[in-house]
């Protein structure tokens, strides 16, 4: 389907909710398709399709609200989600703060962000990619001795989004990736780990051979792993866990968490949230960027701010209802949050090792041990012990704890090898100290 057609499908639905007696309704509407094939040891092992569309109605009688979806695009389909989402609404309690985003708040420039770039593959070119990523992973080390696939994925897709304030706007875009994973085996150990490459275009995923080779190496310098004493180190989060640091920080500054009271940043408008070292911008408008609109899912227009300077907060992330909650505005933030850039201290990640010294490198965690209430942070981890600036051997079955609020304030250094194409680019972040408890 074309985006006009989902333009027009989408102002057919509001003016379907204005019929029924709806005070104001806002509707998204979207249509995808995607490839996904995967090879394990050379042969063929999955090939799938997916074909997918829908639409999602949301109708105010007042401050009376009600919601309903449907995947068949037919117009009576559509006239009865309508109805049934004004029937949910006349069964709804009166909230003061739902309804849609405020009219003068809407988007009004719609910039061609490049985020449509399909990728025309053969299911036989796409498997072949595949095979040569394995394969190359599958050669990097004589111990790799199996295999748990690779894959090519690529997704396509448009959507449009309309409310009763008159705004229209949608756009396509895509996806696609390369990944692997591998086993390596020595002795009586085992370990597996993997690498993969996404974006927009194609023509900016790394190679498949650069894919596997990274997935193998990596699955090999984790054999011979050791215990290392329970202490106090200094951590290094590589690059791809440092995303989800920040990630943390994120949440704990979004509308949701702050206005039910369920973050460790409650009330940190202007305040030191972090070391001095940390500066997180969010833009928008990078050209191919994973999270780039210049609208948010309410249709309000998305701004380039800077949510910490120098370790202070200057910013939330809010939604209308989020905003509303709080007495403030909302900052453009329905649907979360647009291209998270996390300034570099300048360090390559060996140089990161150097400022480290002697402390752990982590490139894996396990489990969920994160209290957004309190910040307190425990979680499972695997790495590798470094000494004197230099990587001594690998380590696992290892938990390291601390807090948010004291992880922030203690970083001390943030690399300049950033994962590309990410919606939460930062490179390894050094925090100073946490508590490391090791099973041997």
């Amino acid at each position: 389907m074309h985006l006009e057609q989902l333009k027009q499908i989408a102002q057919d639905i509001i003016q379907l909710a204005s019929q029924a007696g709806a005070s104001s309704a806002e509707t998204e509407v979207s249509f995808g398709t995607g490839q996904n094939v995967s090879v394990r040891q050379g042969e063929t092992e999955n090939i799938e399709y997916n074909r997918d569309k829908g639409c999602s109605v949301t109708v105010y009688f007042g401050q009376r609200k009600g919601y309903a979806s449907t995947s068949d695009l037919s117009l009576q389909a559509l006239k009865d989600t309508v109805e049934a989402a004004c029937n949910i609404a006349k069964y709804t309690a009166q909230d003061p703060f739902c309804g849609l985003a405020d009219a003068e708040r809407m988007a009004t420039e719609f910039p061609d962000l490049s985020l449509h770039h399909p990728w025309h593959i053969e299911v036989d070119a796409a498997l072949e990619l595949a095979k040569r990523c394995e394969a190359a992973a599958l050669s990097t080390d004589a111990r790799i001795s199996n295999s748990e696939g690779a894959s090519i994925y690529s997704q396509s897709g448009a959507f449009a989004y309309a409310n009763s304030h008159g705004f229209i706007g949608g756009y396509p875009s895509s996806r696609h990736s390369i990944s692997c994973s591998v086993i390596a085996e020595a002795g009586n150990q085992m370990q597996r780990d993997y690498w993969y490459s996404s974006a927009r275009d194609a023509q900016d995923l790394a190679s498949p051979e650069q894919v596997g080779h990274i997935a193998g190496s990596r699955t090999a310098k984790r054999l011979g792993a050791r215990p290392i004493k329970t202490g106090q180190y200094p951590v290094l989060f590589e690059a791809p866990l440092a995303s989800g640091l920040i990630g943390t920080l994120i949440s704990a500054i979004s509308g949701g968490n702050l206005y039910r009271k369920s973050s460790f940043l409650l009330d940190s408008l202007g305040q030191v949230v972090a070391s001095p070292v940390l500066h997180i911008e969010e833009d928008p408008f990078v050209l191919k960027g994973a999270a780039s609109s210049a609208f948010d899912s309410e249709g309000v227009a998305c701004q380039s701010r800077t949510l910490v300077e120098n370790g202070v907060l200057q910013g939330y992330l809010l939604g209308s209802y989020s905003a509303r909650k709080l007495g403030m505005q909302s900052t453009g933030n329905a649907g979360g949050a647009h291209n998270i850039l996390v300034r570099s201290s300048g360090q390559s990640l060996e140089q990161l090792l150097q400022t480290l010294d002697t402390g752990l490198l982590i490139t894996e965690l396990l489990g969920h041990g994160m209290n957004m209430v309190t910040g307190d942070y425990s979680r499972g981890a695997a790495g590798y012990w470094v000494e004197k600036g230099v990587i001594v051997h690998p380590v696992e079955e290892i938990t390291i704890a601390s807090n948010m609020k004291d992880m922030l304030k203690g970083i001390t250094a943030i690399g300049n090898d950033r994962i590309p194409h990410s919606s939460r680019l930062t490179g390894s972040i050094l925090v100073d100290r946490m508590t490391v408890a090791s099973a041997g």
